[in-house]
Protein backbone atom coordinates (compact mmCIF):
# COMPACT_ATOMS: atom_id res chain seq x y z
CA UNK A 1 0.00 0.00 0.00
CA UNK A 2 1.18 3.48 -0.59
CA UNK A 3 3.28 4.29 2.74
CA UNK A 4 3.19 7.97 3.41
CA UNK A 5 4.45 9.82 6.75
CA UNK A 6 1.13 11.03 8.49
CA UNK A 7 1.51 14.23 10.69
CA UNK A 8 -0.93 15.55 13.06
CA UNK A 9 -3.35 18.88 11.67
CA UNK A 10 -4.75 20.92 13.75
CA UNK A 11 -7.88 23.18 13.46
CA UNK A 12 -8.08 24.88 9.72
CA UNK A 13 -5.31 22.59 8.73
CA UNK A 14 -7.62 19.32 9.27
CA UNK A 15 -10.36 20.95 6.90
CA UNK A 16 -8.50 22.44 4.09
CA UNK A 17 -6.72 18.30 3.90
CA UNK A 18 -10.00 17.14 3.49
CA UNK A 19 -10.93 19.58 1.22
CA UNK A 20 -7.82 19.58 -1.28
CA UNK A 21 -8.72 15.40 -1.61
CA UNK A 22 -10.74 15.97 -4.67
CA UNK A 23 -11.32 12.69 -7.21
CA UNK A 24 -10.97 13.87 -10.87
CA UNK A 25 -14.11 13.42 -12.33
CA UNK A 26 -15.47 11.73 -15.48
CA UNK A 27 -18.07 13.42 -17.92
CA UNK A 28 -21.27 11.61 -16.15
CA UNK A 29 -20.22 13.43 -12.81
CA UNK A 30 -18.85 10.37 -11.06
CA UNK A 31 -14.59 9.75 -10.40
CA UNK A 32 -12.61 9.11 -13.42
CA UNK A 33 -11.12 5.13 -13.30
CA UNK A 34 -8.05 5.26 -12.50
CA UNK A 35 -6.27 1.94 -12.90
CA UNK A 36 -3.58 2.82 -11.01
CA UNK A 37 -5.69 3.66 -7.52
CA UNK A 38 -9.10 1.72 -7.89
CA UNK A 39 -10.03 2.46 -3.96
CA UNK A 40 -8.07 3.97 -1.39
CA UNK A 41 -6.29 1.53 1.65
CA UNK A 42 -8.23 3.71 4.29
CA UNK A 43 -11.11 2.58 2.73
CA UNK A 44 -10.37 -0.90 1.57
CA UNK A 45 -9.50 -1.94 5.24
CA UNK A 46 -12.24 -0.14 6.93
CA UNK A 47 -14.06 -2.95 9.21
CA UNK A 48 -16.05 -0.52 10.97
CA UNK A 49 -17.89 1.21 7.42
CA UNK A 50 -20.75 -0.65 8.61
CA UNK A 51 -22.71 -2.55 11.21
CA UNK A 52 -24.62 -5.50 10.81
CA UNK A 53 -27.82 -3.40 11.41
CA UNK A 54 -26.79 -0.99 8.59
CA UNK A 55 -25.77 -3.90 5.86
CA UNK A 56 -29.33 -5.27 7.12
CA UNK A 57 -30.89 -1.82 5.93
CA UNK A 58 -28.72 -1.33 2.97
CA UNK A 59 -29.39 -4.90 1.79
CA UNK A 60 -33.07 -4.31 2.40
CA UNK A 61 -33.21 -0.83 -0.06
CA UNK A 62 -32.45 -3.23 -2.93
CA UNK A 63 -34.10 -3.70 -6.00
CA UNK A 64 -34.23 -7.73 -5.91
CA UNK A 65 -35.38 -10.39 -8.42
CA UNK A 66 -34.09 -13.61 -7.36
CA UNK A 67 -34.06 -16.75 -9.34
CA UNK A 68 -34.36 -20.44 -8.61
CA UNK A 69 -36.64 -19.66 -5.94
CA UNK A 70 -34.05 -18.59 -4.00
CA UNK A 71 -34.45 -15.97 -1.41
CA UNK A 72 -32.83 -12.16 -1.72
CA UNK A 73 -29.90 -11.32 0.48
CA UNK A 74 -31.66 -9.46 2.78
CA UNK A 75 -33.36 -12.31 3.64
CA UNK A 76 -31.05 -15.34 3.32
CA UNK A 77 -30.01 -17.16 6.33
CA UNK A 78 -27.62 -20.51 7.41
CA UNK A 79 -26.04 -22.27 9.87
CA UNK A 80 -21.94 -21.02 9.82
CA UNK A 81 -19.23 -23.27 11.16
CA UNK A 82 -16.42 -22.55 13.91
CA UNK A 83 -13.23 -21.15 12.28
CA UNK A 84 -10.17 -20.90 13.98
CA UNK A 85 -8.40 -18.22 13.91
CA UNK A 86 -5.48 -17.87 10.78
CA UNK A 87 -2.37 -15.78 12.04
CA UNK A 88 -1.85 -12.66 10.42
CA UNK A 89 -5.16 -12.78 8.05
CA UNK A 90 -8.09 -13.23 10.02
CA UNK A 91 -9.25 -13.69 14.02
CA UNK A 92 -11.19 -16.66 14.93
CA UNK A 93 -15.05 -16.72 14.08
CA UNK A 94 -17.72 -18.75 16.18
CA UNK A 95 -20.20 -20.59 14.38
CA UNK A 96 -23.95 -19.60 14.76
CA UNK A 97 -27.65 -21.19 13.91
CA UNK A 98 -29.88 -19.62 11.37
CA UNK A 99 -27.35 -16.77 11.17
CA UNK A 100 -28.50 -13.63 8.14
CA UNK A 101 -26.27 -12.81 5.43
CA UNK A 102 -26.09 -9.34 7.03
CA UNK A 103 -24.40 -10.76 10.29
CA UNK A 104 -21.93 -13.34 8.17
CA UNK A 105 -20.56 -10.31 6.04
CA UNK A 106 -20.02 -7.85 9.67
CA UNK A 107 -18.72 -10.62 11.13
CA UNK A 108 -16.20 -11.47 8.37
CA UNK A 109 -15.36 -8.42 7.69
CA UNK A 110 -14.63 -7.56 11.59
CA UNK A 111 -12.53 -10.86 11.93
CA UNK A 112 -10.35 -10.18 8.63
CA UNK A 113 -10.27 -6.40 9.14
CA UNK A 114 -11.79 -6.04 5.90
CA UNK A 115 -14.59 -3.43 4.48
CA UNK A 116 -18.16 -5.01 4.34
CA UNK A 117 -18.55 -2.37 1.81
CA UNK A 118 -15.85 -3.92 -0.32
CA UNK A 119 -17.57 -7.78 0.56
CA UNK A 120 -20.90 -6.78 -0.46
CA UNK A 121 -19.70 -5.12 -4.28
CA UNK A 122 -17.90 -8.20 -4.87
CA UNK A 123 -21.08 -10.20 -3.84
CA UNK A 124 -22.64 -8.31 -6.82
CA UNK A 125 -19.73 -8.02 -9.11
CA UNK A 126 -18.72 -11.57 -9.26
CA UNK A 127 -22.72 -12.85 -9.02
CA UNK A 128 -25.01 -10.05 -8.75
CA UNK A 129 -26.19 -11.08 -5.38
CA UNK A 130 -27.64 -8.35 -4.15
CA UNK A 131 -30.35 -7.67 -6.96
CA UNK A 132 -30.67 -10.93 -8.89
CA UNK A 133 -29.51 -13.80 -6.88
CA UNK A 134 -29.93 -17.47 -8.02
CA UNK A 135 -28.74 -20.90 -6.25
CA UNK A 136 -25.47 -20.98 -7.99
CA UNK A 137 -24.59 -17.48 -7.28
CA UNK A 138 -24.84 -18.47 -3.69
CA UNK A 139 -22.66 -21.66 -4.10
CA UNK A 140 -19.63 -19.01 -6.20
CA UNK A 141 -20.86 -15.84 -4.12
CA UNK A 142 -17.65 -13.75 -4.35
CA UNK A 143 -16.10 -15.76 -7.04
CA UNK A 144 -12.89 -17.51 -4.68
CA UNK A 145 -11.12 -19.81 -6.52
CA UNK A 146 -13.13 -19.56 -10.00
CA UNK A 147 -10.87 -18.60 -12.44
CA UNK A 148 -11.73 -17.02 -16.06
CA UNK A 149 -9.75 -20.35 -17.48
CA UNK A 150 -10.58 -22.71 -15.19
CA UNK A 151 -13.44 -24.40 -13.78
CA UNK A 152 -14.44 -23.59 -10.16
CA UNK A 153 -12.83 -25.51 -6.55
CA UNK A 154 -15.99 -27.03 -5.85
CA UNK A 155 -14.41 -27.77 -2.63
CA UNK A 156 -15.18 -23.40 -1.57
CA UNK A 157 -19.03 -23.94 -2.77
CA UNK A 158 -21.20 -21.74 -0.34
CA UNK A 159 -21.93 -18.27 0.79
CA UNK A 160 -19.77 -18.21 4.27
CA UNK A 161 -17.03 -20.10 2.70
CA UNK A 162 -16.94 -17.99 -0.22
CA UNK A 163 -17.17 -14.80 1.88
CA UNK A 164 -14.51 -16.13 4.31
CA UNK A 165 -12.42 -16.67 1.72
CA UNK A 166 -12.07 -13.90 -0.55
CA UNK A 167 -11.62 -11.83 3.06
CA UNK A 168 -8.99 -14.27 3.80
CA UNK A 169 -7.74 -13.98 0.45
CA UNK A 170 -7.47 -10.12 0.66
CA UNK A 171 -5.41 -10.57 4.27
CA UNK A 172 -3.03 -12.68 2.83
CA UNK A 173 -2.57 -10.53 -0.76
CA UNK A 174 -1.64 -7.64 2.32
CA UNK A 175 0.32 -9.50 4.83
CA UNK A 176 2.86 -11.14 1.67
CA UNK A 177 2.56 -9.15 -0.78
CA UNK A 178 5.53 -10.71 -2.35
CA UNK A 179 4.10 -13.89 -2.91
CA UNK A 180 1.62 -12.47 -5.21
CA UNK A 181 2.33 -10.97 -8.91
CA UNK A 182 0.62 -7.82 -8.72
CA UNK A 183 2.25 -5.11 -6.17
CA UNK A 184 2.51 -1.61 -5.45
CA UNK A 185 4.94 0.13 -8.47
CA UNK A 186 4.69 -1.05 -11.87
CA UNK A 187 2.84 -3.68 -13.44
CA UNK A 188 2.46 -5.59 -16.58
CA UNK A 189 -1.63 -5.51 -16.76
CA UNK A 190 -3.14 -7.54 -19.75
CA UNK A 191 -6.62 -6.32 -20.73
CA UNK A 192 -8.33 -9.67 -21.09
CA UNK A 193 -7.26 -13.68 -20.21
CA UNK A 194 -6.79 -13.76 -24.05
CA UNK A 195 -3.07 -12.22 -24.34
CA UNK A 196 -3.49 -11.40 -27.90
CA UNK A 197 -5.85 -8.53 -26.73
CA UNK A 198 -2.73 -6.86 -24.94
CA UNK A 199 -1.63 -5.11 -21.94
CA UNK A 200 0.33 -1.86 -20.60
CA UNK A 201 1.90 -0.49 -17.78
CA UNK A 202 -0.15 0.02 -14.87
CA UNK A 203 1.55 2.09 -11.38
CA UNK A 204 0.04 0.64 -8.56
CA UNK A 205 0.10 2.56 -5.34
CA UNK A 206 -1.20 1.16 -2.98
CA UNK A 207 -1.88 -2.65 -1.26
CA UNK A 208 -5.94 -2.14 -1.70
CA UNK A 209 -5.43 -1.76 -5.39
CA UNK A 210 -2.61 -4.54 -5.66
CA UNK A 211 -5.32 -6.72 -3.83
CA UNK A 212 -8.29 -6.02 -6.29
CA UNK A 213 -6.18 -7.25 -9.26
CA UNK A 214 -4.44 -10.14 -8.18
CA UNK A 215 -8.05 -11.20 -7.58
CA UNK A 216 -9.40 -9.95 -10.84
CA UNK A 217 -6.25 -9.97 -12.63
CA UNK A 218 -7.27 -7.75 -15.73
CA UNK A 219 -7.90 -4.03 -16.32
CA UNK A 220 -11.08 -2.23 -18.67
CA UNK A 221 -8.94 -1.00 -21.93
CA UNK A 222 -10.37 1.78 -23.61
CA UNK A 223 -13.53 0.71 -25.33
CA UNK A 224 -14.57 -0.63 -22.26
CA UNK A 225 -13.99 2.37 -20.46
CA UNK A 226 -15.78 4.65 -23.11
CA UNK A 227 -18.89 1.68 -22.58
CA UNK A 228 -18.65 1.00 -18.92
CA UNK A 229 -22.11 -0.74 -18.84
CA UNK A 230 -21.17 -2.52 -22.32
CA UNK A 231 -22.55 -4.07 -24.96
CA UNK A 232 -19.22 -5.59 -24.58
CA UNK A 233 -16.40 -5.73 -26.70
CA UNK A 234 -14.30 -8.94 -27.68
CA UNK A 235 -11.08 -7.28 -25.48
CA UNK A 236 -13.73 -6.41 -22.85
CA UNK A 237 -12.98 -6.83 -18.85
CA UNK A 238 -15.29 -5.54 -16.82
CA UNK A 239 -14.71 -6.94 -13.08
CA UNK A 240 -12.29 -4.18 -11.75
CA UNK A 241 -14.33 -1.55 -13.61
CA UNK A 242 -17.22 -2.71 -12.17
CA UNK A 243 -16.00 -2.89 -8.57
CA UNK A 244 -15.31 1.21 -9.09
CA UNK A 245 -18.43 2.01 -10.46
CA UNK A 246 -20.38 -0.33 -8.42
CA UNK A 247 -18.52 1.50 -4.98
CA UNK A 248 -19.28 4.56 -6.57
CA UNK A 249 -22.88 4.06 -6.93
CA UNK A 250 -23.76 2.61 -3.47
CA UNK A 251 -20.80 4.54 -1.65
CA UNK A 252 -19.24 7.15 -3.17
CA UNK A 253 -15.61 7.79 -3.94
CA UNK A 254 -13.83 4.44 -3.34
CA UNK A 255 -10.58 6.98 -3.23
CA UNK A 256 -12.07 9.02 -0.11
CA UNK A 257 -10.31 8.74 2.41
CA UNK A 258 -12.05 9.65 5.72
CA UNK A 259 -8.56 11.45 7.69
CA UNK A 260 -6.16 12.25 4.92
CA UNK A 261 -2.83 13.70 6.65
CA UNK A 262 -3.73 12.94 9.66
CA UNK A 263 -3.90 8.99 10.91
CA UNK A 264 -0.72 7.44 11.81
CA UNK A 265 1.81 4.87 9.94
CA UNK A 266 0.33 1.73 10.88
CA UNK A 267 -3.46 2.74 10.14
CA UNK A 268 -2.74 2.73 6.44
CA UNK A 269 -1.99 -0.91 6.42
CA UNK A 270 1.54 -1.22 4.76
CA UNK A 271 1.36 -4.92 6.81
CA UNK A 272 -0.72 -7.07 9.30
CA UNK A 273 -3.90 -5.50 10.88
CA UNK A 274 -2.84 -1.80 11.66
CA UNK A 275 -1.79 -0.28 15.42
CA UNK A 276 -1.04 -2.08 18.08
CA UNK A 277 -3.42 -1.51 20.93
CA UNK A 278 -1.86 1.20 23.44
CA UNK A 279 -1.57 -0.97 26.83
CA UNK A 280 -1.35 1.19 30.04
CA UNK A 281 2.08 1.60 31.32
CA UNK A 282 3.16 -0.37 34.91
CA UNK A 283 2.14 1.48 38.27
CA UNK A 284 -0.13 3.48 36.12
Amino acid sequence: MRSSRWRVLAGSAVVAAVLAFVPAVGASGTPAFDAGEIISDDSFFNPNAMTAADIQVFLDDRSCTPKDGVPCLARYRIDTPDVAASKDRCTALRGARDEPASSIIARVAQACTISPRVLLVLLQKEQSLLTAPSASGYQKATGYACPDTAACDRKYFGFFNQVYRAAWQFREYTVHPADWRYRIGANRIQYHPDASCGSSTVRIVNQATANLYNYTPYQPNEETLTRPTGPAGSCSTFGNLNFSRLYTEWFGSPLAVRFSGWLPDCLNYDRGFGCAPIRPLRGV
